[in-house]
């Protein structure tokens, strides 16, 4: 099934800011993508499961704090890194398989703060 494209009727449908030669915009907006999803901010938690899915085992990552955006961008790092597939489920990173101390290696090397539960 084909997603409908959203008509644009305005300016403030694509986001805001478009274009500023005011260097104080840029600054602004820059601070405000570094509060949203910057590492040191974020404390993600790394689980292991099996429960209610067939016996596959799967890696979860929790609790990430970043746009949806940022989320995306971090499951794809994490599976290329893994050599393995994934998805994103209610906010969550779920890496197929048993790779939580090759996770936390590539995260706290970005500089994220993990717990293993």
């Amino acid at each position: 099934m084909k997603k409908k494209k959203e008509k644009l009727n305005s300016l403030e449908d694509l986001g805001g800011l478009i274009y500023s030669t005011e260097p104080a915009a840029l600054d602004s907006i820059n601070e405000e993508e570094d509060e949203l999803g910057h590492p040191k901010n974020e404390r993600l938690i790394l689980r292991f499961e099996t429960a209610h899915r067939g016996g596959k085992k799967v890696t979860i990552v929790s609790r990430f704090l970043g746009d949806e955006k940022s989320l995306i961008s971090l499951s794809k790092e994490l599976k290329k890194h893994c050599g393995t597939g994934g998805s994103i489920v209610d906010g969550e990173i779920l890496i197929q398989g048993d790779n939580k101390e090759k996770m936390k290696v590539f995260l706290l090397k970005h500089g994220y703060k993990t717990n293993n539960i």
